[in-house]
C-alpha cells in the first residue's frame, strides 16, 4: 500500500484508515505511514487542528494564527499564495491525525492550551474570521447601510442640538447657588437654600425671612443662635441637620451640588472623567474617589448604595443627617462585597435612588450598568473557559497601567478642549452608550468566541 503526500492521494489514503489495527494507531511506524506526511510545514510536528488553505497546504491552526498575527498578511506561509475567505479546519484530516497519533496530538493540545501567547493569537485570529464573516453579508445590504448612515447622522445632530439646548437654557435654570459664593448670598438665596434641605425646613422659613438673614449672617449662626429667638429651633435633630449642611457650605464656599446637572456645572472635567472611568474601570474609579474625593462624592455615594439601618419612625431630617456621618462596619462590609463582585450594581443602585429627580437619565444609567455587568461576566467566562486565570495578575497590571496613563493624559489635555466638545462627549456617553453596549452584548451572546483547541 503506497501513500502519496500530495493532496490527490488524500482520498485514497483515507479509505484505508478503517482497516488500520489498534496497534497501528498507537505506533504508526509499523506501517508505511510516516509522521512527515501528517506534519505541519511551520513547526514540523504532527498537525493539530489542521487548517487547509486554498492553495492546498495544511498547517496547524495555531501556527497559521501566529503567522497571520506577525506578518499581517493573508497568504500561505509556504508558497505565499493569498487565501480566499477565512481558513477552516480540515475535519477529515483532523480526525485522521487524532486516530493515528492520539498521544502526540493530546500532548500538543495540552502544551498549546497552556501557552497564553498562542491562546491570544488564536482568539485574535478567530475574531478576525468572525468579523470577516459578518461583513460579507452586509456588503449587499446597500439600503440597510444607507438607513444606518442616516440614523447615525440624525443621532449626531440630536446630540449637538441637546448639547446646545442644555448649554444655553438649562444652566440658567439651575440653582445658581452652586456657583455663587455664600458671602454674596441675599436673604432670598438663604431662604432658597433652607428650602432645599427638605420639607421639614419649611417650618423655619418665616424667622429667616423676618430677620433678612443673608450669606454673611448665615455663616455666623451656631447652635446657640438657632436655639434662641427669633429662630427658636427646639428640635435638636433639626439644628444638627442645618449645622451639618452649613458646615459643608462653609467648607466649599458655595452650596454643594444636589443633582447630576448641578454636579456637572461645578465639576465639568471631573464629571466627564467619572462618566467614562466608571464604565471602563468602576473599581479603580471608586478607589480614586475614596482617596481624593471622600467627603464630597464618595461618602454620599456609599450612604446611598449601602444605607444604614434606620428605625421605621425615623424622621427625614435624621436620615439627612446620617448621610453626613461615617459609615458603620455593616455598611463597609456590604459595600466591599458589592465593590469586589458587582461594582456596576453600586452604580445602578445610586441611579435608582435619583429616579425621582432624573427620571429618564437614571433609567439610561441603570440599563447601561446591567449591560456592562453582562459584558464583564462574559469576559470572565472566556478567561475561565480558556484556563487563562493564571494570566489575571498580568492583565490586571496592564489594565491598571492603561487607566493611570489615560487619566494622566486626560488631566493634562482637559483644559485645552472646548466646553462644547466636552458636552458632546458627556451626553453621548450618558445617553447613547447603552445603545452601543446592547450591540456588544448581542454579539457576545449570539456570536461567542469559539474555542480553536
Amino acid at each position: 500500500m503506497e501513500w502519496d503526500s500530495s493532496d490527490d492521494g488524500l482520498g485514497g489514503s483515507m479509505e484505508a484508515l478503517p482497516y488500520l489495527s489498534e496497534s497501528s494507531q498507537s505506533m504508526p511506524s509499523t506501517t508505511n505511514i510516516s509522521e512527515h506526511e501528517f506534519s505541519c510545514h511551520c513547526c514540523y510536528d504532527i498537525l493539530v487542528n489542521p487548517t487547509t488553505l486554498t492553495c492546498g497546504h495544511n498547517f496547524c491552526r495555531h501556527c497559521l494564527a501566529l503567522w497571520w498575527e506577525s506578518s499581517h498578511k493573508n497568504e500561505c506561509p509556504e508558497c505565499r499564495e493569498k487565501w480566499a475567505g477565512f481558513p477552516k479546519i480540515n475535519i477529515l484530516l483532523r480526525d485522521a491525525t487524532d486516530k493515528l497519533f492520539t498521544e502526540v496530538v493530546q500532548r500538543r493540545r495540552a502544551e498549546i492550551q497552556d501557552n497564553s501567547k498562542i491562546s491570544r493569537s488564536l482568539l485574535a485570529f478567530q475574531r478576525y474570521g468572525d468579523n470577516l464573516g459578518r461583513s460579507k453579508p452586509n456588503q449587499h445590504k446597500g439600503a440597510g447601510f444607507f438607513f444606518s448612515g442616516v440614523l447615525t447622522a440624525l443621532t449626531c445632530v440630536a446630540v449637538m442640538v441637546l448639547v446646545y439646548h442644555w448649554s444655553s437654557g438649562v444652566v440658567e435654570q439651575q440653582d445658581m447657588l452652586i456657583s455663587k459664593p455664600v458671602s454674596h448670598w441675599t436673604p432670598e438665596d438663604v431662604v432658597s437654600w433652607l428650602e432645599l434641605l427638605g420639607p421639614w425646613a419649611q417650618l423655619y422659613r418665616e424667622p429667616f425671612q423676618q430677620e433678612s438673614v443673608n450669606g454673611r449672617l448665615l455663616l455666623m449662626l451656631g447652635d446657640e443662635e438657632l436655639l434662641k429667638a427669633p429662630y427658636s429651633i427646639d428640635n435638636q435633630a433639626h439644628r444638627r441637620a442645618i449645622l451639618a449642611e452649613l458646615d459643608r457650605v462653609k467648607t466649599l464656599g458655595v452650596k454643594p451640588p444636589q443633582n447630576l446637572w448641578e454636579y456637572k456645572v461645578t465639576n465639568a472635567g471631573k464629571s466627564l472623567f467619572l462618566l467614562y472611568a466608571l464604565k471602563r474601570s468602576p473599581r479603580l474609579t471608586l478607589f480614586y474617589l475614596y482617596l481624593f474625593d471622600y467627603s464630597e462624592t464618595f461618602l454620599p455615594f456609599l450612604h446611598t448604595c449601602c444605607p444604614a439601618i434606620t428605625n421605621i419612625g425615623q424622621s427625614v431630617e435624621s436620615s439627612f443627617l446620617n448621610t453626613q456621618m461615617e459609615p458603620s462596619w455593616r455598611q463597609w462590609g456590604e459595600f466591599l462585597v458589592k465593590y469586589l463582585l458587582l461594582p456596576y450594581q453600586l452604580i445602578a443602585e445610586f441611579a435608582w435612588d435619583w429616579l425621582a429627580v432624573h427620571y429618564w437619565t437614571s433609567r439610561f444609567i441603570i440599563v447601561n450598568a446591567m449591560l456592562l455587568s453582562v459584558l464583564e461576566g462574559c469576559a470572565l467566562w472566556r478567561l475561565w473557559a480558556r484556563a487563562s486565570i493564571r494570566a489575571m495578575p498580568r492583565k490586571m497590571w496592564n489594565h491598571l497601567w492603561k487607566m493611570l496613563s489615560q487619566g494622566f493624559a486626560f488631566a493634562l489635555l482637559w483644559p485645552f478642549f472646548p466646553q462644547f466638545v466636552c458636552n458632546c462627549l458627556f451626553y453621548w456617553a450618558l445617553y447613547f452608550s447603552p445603545i452601543i453596549n446592547i450591540d456588544l452584548v448581542v454579539q457576545q451572546l449570539m456570536h461567542p468566541e469559539t474555542q480553536a483547541l
